[in-house]
């Protein structure tokens, strides 16, 4: 249990969790400013998620460039993390020049803004996920997460994707459901607990 507050870090990164995947980043907000101040607390890399998160919402950029540079994350977390550094960018880039970044000029940010090692494996990054791949992963994917070899090859095929990346963005997925449904069983649990659903009624209003 924390000093003064009563729950566990990991009850703590569960409903950040859960408020991020629910799209809920004023009560997010709130829930982060609740927090009391504890070291080993604020740096839990889901509430570190979490400050990001909010961070790129609120438009504090310089912040969240100074979380994510200054931690290490988790490779589950990189695509998230990854996606919120390059809108930033791409979002400053846009005010300064005062008008829309085509696909060179992202590619330009992309280059004088690499992606920081805390959040990057080092590993070649793609950016071609056009929308319309997406959707033929995502169909694919409610009928069948589990696609077979010559599936994968079909899939790179159409989506004009690697079957590396195929099978990385499968397997992503499937760790991002399985996390999701594990939390949301936790946080039934904890609202069970009327000193839980206590402590939350501020943050429904």
């Amino acid at each position: 249990m924390l000093p003064s507050f009563g729950f566990t870090q990991e009850q703590v990164a569960c409903v950040c969790e859960v408020l991020q995947q629910g799209g809920n980043i004023d009560r997010l907000a709130r829930f982060l400013w609740s927090l009391p101040a504890c070291e080993h607390l604020h740096k839990n890399e889901s509430v570190l998620k979490a400050k990001c998160v909010v961070a790129f919402h609120r438009g504090n950029f310089k912040e969240l460039y100074k979380i994510m540079e200054n931690n290490q994350f988790s490779p589950h977390n990189h695509p998230k993390l990854q996606a919120l550094w390059l809108k930033a960018h791409y979002i400053e880039a846009e005010k300064l020049r005062g008008r829309p970044l085509g696909a060179v000029g992202k590619y330009r940010i992309r280059r004088k803004f690499p992606l920081p090692r805390t959040i990057w494996d080092g590993e070649e990054t793609s950016y071609c996920f056009r929308e319309k791949s997406r959707t033929h992963l995502r169909e694919w994917y409610t009928h069948n997460p589990y696609p077979s070899p010559r599936e994968k090859r079909e899939l790179s095929e159409v989506t004009g994707l690697t079957t590396t990346q195929v099978s990385n963005w499968f397997k992503n997925r499937r760790q991002r459901d399985r996390a999701a449904d594990g939390k949301d069983r936790l946080v039934t649990s904890l609202l069970k607990y009327s000193k839980f659903e206590t402590f939350l009624t501020p943050l429904k209003s």
